[in-house]
């Protein structure tokens, strides 16, 4: 039977979901929370609402000039979580618990996560795309999700 998996990360959060075949639904297998890399300098979700008013950043995570002396850190911390999703999918399809794999992650996160991921993980991997879903929950993700699939390669 076909076991599709399908990855929605960035740099701060990952979730990891079962999605089936027929009717598409995504089951939820373990959620991956990277407290480190907030600490890199990185603009957290809702930043604008905790009084981080006047430091050019919000949801978007995108800052000013600022946060550039920090990047290799952010890079570190990016790589090092990259690399432990990477070990929890080369497991999997190892296992066989997965034989396809969808990975939709933040442009750096997927720049990051794919040269880690073993020979026979890339062959299973059916679509990569480039989209931040980590805050969706239930039928709008699954809806965000569909989209993403949708999308021409």
């Amino acid at each position: 039977m076909d076991t599709t998996w399908v990855l929605v990360a960035n740099a701060e959060r990952a979730r990891c979901f079962q999605r089936d075949a027929a009717s598409h639904a995504l089951t939820e297998l373990i959620d991956f929370v990277h407290p480190q890399a907030h600490l890199g300098g990185e603009a957290q979700a809702g930043g604008a609402l905790t009084g981080a008013a006047g430091k050019g950043h919000g949801r978007t995570g995108h800052a000013g000039t600022q946060f550039e002396p920090q990047t290799p850190a952010q890079a570190k911390e990016r790589d090092s979580f990259a690399r432990q999703l990477a070990d929890y999918l080369n497991e999997a399809v190892a296992a066989k618990r997965c034989t396809g794999l969808v990975l939709i992650a933040s442009s750096p996160m997927l720049g990051e996560l794919r040269p880690a991921l073993s020979t026979a993980t890339q062959k299973v991997v059916q679509r990569s795309v480039a989209s931040d879903l980590t805050r969706y929950q239930g039928p709008e993700l699954k809806k965000r999700v569909d989209d993403a699939l949708q999308l021409p390669d």
